[in-house]
């Protein structure tokens, strides 16, 4: 038995299997883009099926569209919201820049499923929604894509990433308080350098993502413009007066978020600047949660031949050949994490500098892009913060070990006996093994009081303790 039938489109007739929604231009989508495995993100399709309600609600508001066929488009839409329909949108990532074949796919099973809940058959000549002239009506691949990536991304962004990332700064600030007291040696350039406490060490990491969570947060006015109404060119052909107003507020409405019309159709179509913006910030994270993952794992480091200052959660063995090693697999996660959107931004921004006159045709890669950043850098900060952070606790005898034994509190010296005097102290002490006291009193530079009271490293925090 023929497990398929015939769909046509312009170019011709197309065997689609027989139980698939999709339609002829999907099929040859699959047969010419045989390219990887990277899949067309499902918050894209998502937020397509919410534009292609919008727009047919609109529509049939205008009066260009039959209220019945409006009522069928918005019923499978409702579906596909609901995740019935997942496995009818296979096309890869590497397909046309423009996006029109996930376009059509989306049309296709919209347009066929509609037709069989009206009571038709996928074998019908005849089907009583087009996918083309009733699905896609007032609408072009060149608006209809870029609109569904800025739905998809403010999307994920809001309700994913950023509360995320959020749980993380929370706890690091968590036990930024916890361990305001404890007082260790500060290091620069790898080397010792004056004392601060854990938790102004830890409130930098607070900060960082603080300002980086900001600029990402800043990135989302821009990306709430909608390019639907533009069409093909940004001009607006074949859409009813008033349409691309009226179909970003009913995406508005539908979705619970802040969309509005672009301002200028020709920039939506033709840069994505907005895409480019957005996973800039993600990358500003990226490289913050770098530096906070790569100070965890080195502070934790040892636990006996490191610096060994905290101790993290020993979450599963880390060697196939030494028993009871325990590494710190959390960080090292993240931190591929971040090296992976640092990537990935840099592909996307040579996807943004490539739109060419009056429509950019990177726009598959740039949505994949931005949509796998975001979902890694989120994903990444809750596993760090469950597995690594929140069970993160100084070791305080090594870090009054380290405090003790370090040459770089003779800089409470400066200011009583100088520079220069501060310094040979260090050398002497450094160079003979002694202590800063055995140094210091040596060269008959400080008596042993005024060591025991210039020389205290929890008078050394500066104006921010």
């Amino acid at each position: 038995m023929d497990n398929y039938r015939i769909e046509k489109d312009s170019i011709g007739e197309v065997k689609v299997p027989k139980d698939k929604y999709w339609g002829a231009q999907t099929q040859r989508s699959l047969q010419n883009f045989k390219i990887g495995q990277d899949r067309i993100p499902l918050e894209v399709v998502y937020a397509f099926a919410t534009l292609k309600k919008a727009a047919a609600l609109t529509n049939a508001q205008l009066g260009v569209l039959d209220s019945k066929k409006a009522e069928f488009i918005c019923n499978v839409c409702e579906e596909i919201l609901q995740n019935k329909h997942d496995s009818q949108f296979p096309l890869v990532v590497w397909q046309t820049g423009s996006g029109t074949q996930t376009n059509m796919n989306v049309n296709e099973v919209i347009a066929n499923r509609a037709h069989v809940l009206s009571g038709g058959s996928l074998t019908d000549t005849n089907k009583f929604i087009h996918p083309n002239d009733d699905v896609n009506k007032s609408q072009s691949s060149n608006d209809t894509f870029p609109t569904a990536m800025h739905i998809a991304a403010y999307r994920f962004i809001v309700e994913q990433t950023i509360p995320k990332i959020e749980v993380l700064k929370k706890t690091l600030s968590n036990k930024a308080d916890q361990f305001k007291d404890v007082v260790k040696i500060g290091r620069t350039h790898f080397m010792d350098a004056t004392p601060l406490t854990l938790g102004m060490e830890l409130s930098g990491y607070v900060s960082q993502l603080s300002h980086g969570l900001k600029a990402l947060k800043n990135t989302l006015d821009h990306l709430s413009e909608l390019a639907l109404g533009g069409t093909a060119v940004g001009t607006g052909l074949n859409t009813p007066e008033g349409y691309a107003e009226k179909v970003a507020n009913k995406i508005a409405e539908l979705t619970g978020l802040p969309f509005k019309t672009a301002e200028n159709k020709f920039e939506a179509l033709a840069a994505h600047d907005a895409i480019v913006e957005t996973s800039g910030a993600l990358k500003q994270l990226a490289v913050s949660l770098m530096k906070i993952g790569n100070d965890i794992r080195m502070l934790s480091s040892g636990p006996r031949s490191g610096i060994g200052e905290i101790v993290i959660p020993s979450n599963e063995p880390g060697s196939s050949i030494m028993p009871g090693k325990v590494n710190p697999t959390q960080c090292e996660a993240l931190t591929m994490v971040c090296a992976q959107v640092i990537g990935l931004d840099n592909a996307t921004s040579i996807g943004g500098m490539n739109g060419h006159f009056e429509l950019n045709v990177f726009k598959p890669m740039m949505v994949f892009n931005l949509i796998t950043s975001a979902r890694l850098l989120g994903d990444a900060c809750m596993s760090f913060e469950e597995n690594c952070i929140r069970g993160l606790e100084p070791n305080t005898q090594r870090i009054k070990n380290h405090l003790e034994n370090s040459l770089m509190l003779v800089t409470a010296l400066n200011t009583h006996i100088g520079y220069d005097n501060a310094a040979k102290i260090a050398k002497k002490a450094h160079s003979e093994g002694k202590t800063l006291r055995e140094a210091a009193l040596e060269l008959e530079l400080v008596t042993n009081d005024e060591f025991d009271k210039w020389v205290d490293p929890s008078k050394m925090l500066g104006n921010m303790a």
